[in-house]
């Protein structure tokens, strides 16, 4: 199995495999065989940090899965690939989907939904309504430049609905607004945990 990455949605988690004081509405869950979230969290080897998602945001409860019990994996640049863009787009989350796929296709970068679009686009179940806001994982393995960050910002804030990108580094993501603002810094979330850094692909940075 190639490595587990955060974002990634993990088949094959039992609510067996849930704390004995985990939530009611987890356990249904994972009794209905949907996936959980891969988490940025550190762990032992063999394990994994993962979230199981209920309705609404405050329904997020973290736990650990053995990666040994995965038996399916969905990234985020899969799910998009299998989607049927512009099908049944009855939500302005999904429309901005649609509307921006060109713009980040012509990147040639790798990229994908998260959060509620991408679980719905992975399992069916409807968790968008009219506010969701689309938020999309873009891989830049290379740096990349604050105005080309600038140009495409300017681009997806023309979407139907909000859009927030986490640009994925190999040290962590960075949020692709903070990246296209004025700060000096930005926070860089790694699963070590966040700090502030003045370039997100510095492995200098990552380590201090």
């Amino acid at each position: 199995m190639n490595a587990l990455r955060p974002h990634d949605l993990l088949w094959g988690m039992t609510s067996a495999m849930l704390p004995d004081d985990a939530p009611g509405w987890a356990l249904q869950v994972l009794d209905q065989g949907l996936p959980v979230v891969v988490r940025r969290a550190g762990c032992t080897q063999g394990w994994v940090a993962v979230g199981v998602r209920g309705d609404g945001r405050e329904r997020r409860y973290a736990a650990l899965m053995r990666t040994q019990d995965v038996t399916q994996v969905a990234s985020p640049e899969q799910i998009v690939a299998r989607a049927q863009l512009g099908l049944a787009a009855c939500w302005p989350a999904l429309d901005a989907l649609g509307a921006v796929a060109r713009v980040l296709d012509s990147s040639h970068l790798a990229w994908g939904p998260t959060g509620g679009v991408g679980y719905q686009l992975a399992t069916g179940i409807e968790v968008l309504h009219a506010d969701s806001d689309l938020d999309l994982l873009l891989r830049t393995p290379q740096p990349l430049a604050r105005q080309a960050a600038r140009d495409l910002l300017e681009i997806l804030d023309c979407a139907p609905c909000r859009v927030d990108v986490q640009l994925e580094t190999p040290g962590g993501a960075v949020a692709l607004r903070e990246w296209a603002g004025p700060a000096r810094r930005v926070l860089l979330k790694a699963t070590n945990g966040a700090r502030l850094v003045i370039d997100p692909w510095a492995a200098l940075e990552w380590a201090a």
